[in-house]
């Protein structure tokens, strides 16, 4: 049996929301004339905190904080690594059934309701859940327009779970948190729908006003952090309450988090040893879904967000804004994503639903003047084709966009330059889940249990579509020649 382990709760207490600072938030006591001053933490693994002050961005780079070594294997957040989606050599099957069990290695129960994606980092493959108190909640796929919320506002345990990525059992479990929603969910959303995060040594779990929460690899609790009340919804009528999405992101021994909500709107860097506040900037937007990336260049890193009122780029290791664009939706919800040379962002909400390319290094407000789709800054944008809540995928110099109703576009991720734009054969509540892609195959899972199967390329091939029996909302991770499907009820290993 999965949940056979007995293990104590552990009932974490939260940490309250930090001072502020002017525009950003740093732990040191300098003044705010010295924006630029940093507290990293110069460690290896197993070795003490050693602050160092830094004053340039040069310094910054040559004391920052050493990441893990990184295996091919690990899948560490929303989407993997740089939320990219994609991960050659697995040698997955073409064909597979979740009801008969053909090229399933194993399936699991997982109790409770989440659209949170798996992530995995060596032979652990980690899940949360929001498990209610009642036997009767779910949640509504399909297309529609409706903002109503789930009337489920009984005592839940929100869980966070380590599984062995192998036999699918269970490592360990946690109870992040028991009570009653702080917040309102959708009624196609889950109490669970941000995705969890690892850099290998600290394990992350975001449950909106329940906290962000932080344990070692083995479970053990190290810290918690309070981002005040998550109420995110309609922007244009604060009491529809559909509840949060946005997934925390590890980056250099920080954890970065996006809160865009009705009240408050910031961006936090916090040290994911402890959970003191690095820096944090407040923002003035719509609520947003989005995760944030940092795109990592060969001259310097950005930290991306997408939002409604701008899209911007951060400087990711101490939080000042480097530039803005505008001409966003007002509801935002896809991740950016990037290559070598471009930034991704897209979103759906009519009238706008762009996609903006954006090259590294920008500085300032980019957005395109006088009816332009492209300027020094913007290689390309189109309106009218972003994806509502799918995020879009780059694979092999193409820029794949999946829209919720199956309508599926592919581009010359350099130019622009539209390659094919098809209606993809489904059930009809469409698709929500992220598209991913391995050894030239791009798997797409539709809301009604779906997961086609097409050939990268720049003219559309359909290879097959493969039943798993249950709706399916959150996004594959993919590891060692296996994709980690979690469905409704269940959480799938297909693998040869």
């Amino acid at each position: 049996m999965l949940w056979s382990i007995p293990i104590k709760p552990a009932i974490l207490k939260i940490r309250r929301r930090p001072r502020m600072l002017g525009s950003v938030k740093f732990l040191s006591n300098d003044d705010k004339s010295r924006a630029t001053a940093f507290l990293s933490l110069k460690r290896t693994v197993g070795a003490p905190f050693v602050p160092i002050a830094v004053a340039s961005a040069a310094a910054l780079a040559a004391l920052s904080v050493a990441a893990p070594v990184v295996d091919d294997g690990h899948w560490p957040s929303f989407r993997g690594p740089g939320a990219s989606g994609v991960a050659d050599g697995q040698n997955l099957p073409d064909a597979w059934d979740g009801a008969t069990g053909d090229n399933i290695r194993w399936r699991v129960t997982v109790p409770g309701l989440a659209h949170s994606s798996p992530v995995v980092w060596g032979d652990r493959l980690y899940v949360t859940s929001a498990v209610s108190s009642r036997d009767d909640v779910g949640f509504r796929p399909g297309l529609y327009g409706d903002g109503d919320a789930s009337s489920d506002h009984s005592v839940h345990r929100w869980v966070l779970f380590a599984l062995d990525k192998h036999s699918g059992e269970t490592v360990w479990e946690r109870v992040v948190y028991e009570g009653t929603p702080i917040d309102t969910r959708h009624v196609k959303s889950t109490y669970a729908s941000s995705t969890p995060a690892t850099d290998g040594r600290t394990l992350v779990a975001s449950f909106g006003s329940q906290g962000l929460h932080a344990f070692d690899m083995d479970g053990t609790p190290r810290w918690s952090f309070d981002p005040g009340r998550v109420d995110i919804g309609a922007y244009d009528a604060a009491d529809y309450e559909w509840g949060p999405a946005s997934s925390p992101i590890l980056w250099n021994g920080m954890v970065i988090a996006q809160y865009d909500t009705q009240a408050e709107d910031f961006l936090v860097a916090l040290d994911a040893r402890n959970g003191a506040t690095i820096w944090r900037t407040p923002r003035h937007e719509l609520p947003s879904w989005g995760t944030p990336t940092v795109y990592e260049g060969s001259a310097a890193s950005e930290l991306i967000t997408n939002s409604s009122n701008y899209v911007y780029g951060y400087d990711p290791a101490t939080g000042e804004e480097l530039w803005r664009l505008g001409g966003s939706s007002k509801i935002t919800a896809p991740t950016p994503v990037f290559s070598d040379d471009f930034i991704v962002i897209a979103s759906g909400r009519h009238p706008e639903r762009p996609i903006f390319v954006v090259r590294p290094g920008a500085r300032g407000d980019i957005t395109p003047t006088g009816g332009a789709s492209s300027n020094a800054h913007v290689a390309w944008s189109s309106q009218g084709r972003g994806p509502y809540m799918p995020t879009p995928l780059i694979y092999r110099d193409q820029l794949y966009v999946l829209a919720n109703n199956g309508v599926f576009d592919a581009y010359e991720l350099s130019s622009g330059r539209e390659l094919y734009r098809v209606r993809l054969p489904h059930l009809g509540s469409g698709f929500s889940s992220s598209p991913v892609a391995a050894d030239g195959r791009i798997y797409l899972c539709s809301e009604d249990g779906e997961i086609l199967v097409l050939r990268a390329g720049s003219s559309f091939e359909h290879i097959a579509t493969n039943s798993m029996g249950e709706l399916l909302m959150a996004t594959p991770a993919l590891s060692d020649g296996v994709m980690y499907v979690r469905g409704e009820r269940s959480l799938f290993a297909v693998a040869r």
